[in-house]
């Protein structure tokens, strides 16, 4: 069994006990989740929402509260002398589904 779930504007696949990285949440380490669903699939049955799955919830537990790797943002113009270096660590949370249902 597993479902689409959507936090963030952004779509996961996961299935009971995976671990994911979202965009941050505002939740301490420890604290239950609850998500919405937006597609269901058990045993090879599919139940799809409009937009969401009435009466199903993913609950996830707040693993990790962190920064993903740093990029670089570098801009430049040829021949000009224009020249911007700029660093970005995107913040995330880690969740552990613990249950799709």
């Amino acid at each position: 069994m597993y479902a689409i779930i959507e936090t963030g504007g952004k779509q996961y696949r996961v299935a009971e006990g995976d671990i994911v990285n979202v965009e941050k949440l505002d939740a301490n380490v420890g604290d239950k989740v609850e998500l919405n669903v937006m597609m269901l699939v058990n045993d090879g049955k599919t139940t799809m929402g409009n937009p969401y799955v009435a009466d199903h919830k993913v609950v996830a537990e707040v693993v990790e509260q962190g920064k993903a790797d740093k990029i670089v943002v570098f801009k430049y113009k040829a021949k000009k002398n224009y020249r911007r270096k700029q660093g970005h660590r995107q913040p995330y949370s880690a969740l552990k589904i613990l249950s799709v249902n």
